[in-house]
């Protein structure tokens, strides 16, 4: 089997995606996580700010709200309708871009702050788009990040679709390794300064039981819809998928359903 191109893979990345509705996602299930980010890096008026791979502007809407002039880039501008209307809905204005986290159309030092919330963590290549990332902020500016944890729920998710979905492209590395703490010291090296690193978790209560959170997964998330479609025409691996994380879910009921999703939260300067 042939290896995908840069350009075909790009391709797919879009289209799955593309093929799901991450704005209901990121809307039912974890509605205030892109504030948290926006408050953590302290974005305020007069900012000029990049938020890269934002979908439908879970975190570059509420830095408008704080403000700041935004610039919304993802790599599926099929996600950006959305993004339209909540920000008219919330009376804010958001420049939306199409734009490859690891290949950014913009001028070196051209933002005060950039940032992604669960977004440029699912970028194939770490280190071309963490390198991307720093080359447009300003010296001095702001970074920050939220991306799931390896050891968190996502992380497991992750785990579990693993042995069912097609092989990664060489080179590329899995998306909660941005949720590492050496991994990220890794790829941000002494480019930054300030940098802090904090495990905090979103508290889930979107979903009664595992079933539940499991079908709402393989309908809307796109990673999900993905992993199902890979394995499509072979029905036990579906049942055996479908078992596994619903169960997963499931140990990971508190109780009445609330679950928590460890992320880790990164905010750092551009070093001069």
């Amino acid at each position: 089997m042939t290896e995908p191109g840069p350009a075909e893979l790009k391709t797919q990345h879009r289209a799955m995606w593309a093929s799901g509705d991450y704005p209901t996602v990121a809307i039912e299930v974890i509605p205030e996580i892109g504030r948290r980010l926006v408050d953590a890096c302290r974005i305020g008026p007069g900012q000029h700010v990049l938020d890269i791979a934002a979908g439908a502007g879970n975190a570059a809407i509420p830095a408008a709200e704080a403000g700041a002039d935004v610039v919304a880039s993802d790599l599926t501008p099929e996600l950006f309708e959305a993004g339209r209307r909540i920000a008219a809905e919330r009376g804010v204005e958001v420049r939306w871009q199409e734009a490859d986290a690891e290949a950014l159309p913009y001028a070196d030092a051209e933002f005060d702050a950039v940032i992604s919330c669960l977004g440029v963590m699912f970028a194939p290549f770490h280190r071309s788009a963490a390198a991307e990332m720093v080359r447009v902020t300003k010296p001095g500016g702001a970074i920050g990040l939220i991306n799931w944890t390896p050891t968190g729920f996502i992380g497991q998710m992750f785990a579990t679709m693993k042995p069912f979905a097609p092989p990664p492209p060489p080179g590329a590395s899995p998306p909660p390794l941005w949720g590492d703490e050496a991994h990220i010291r890794s790829l941000l090296g002494d480019r930054v300064a300030d940098l802090e690193l904090r495990c905090e978790n979103a508290v889930i209560d979107r979903f009664a039981d595992g079933v539940e959170f499991r079908d709402f997964f393989k309908t809307y998330y796109g990673p999900a819809i993905a992993v199902y479609k890979a394995i499509a025409a072979e029905p036990e691996k579906v049942a055996r998928l479908d078992r596994e994380l619903a169960e997963l879910a499931s140990r990971h009921d508190l109780g009445n359903g609330r679950m928590e999703w460890e992320y880790l939260l990164v905010t750092a300067r551009r070093s001069a």
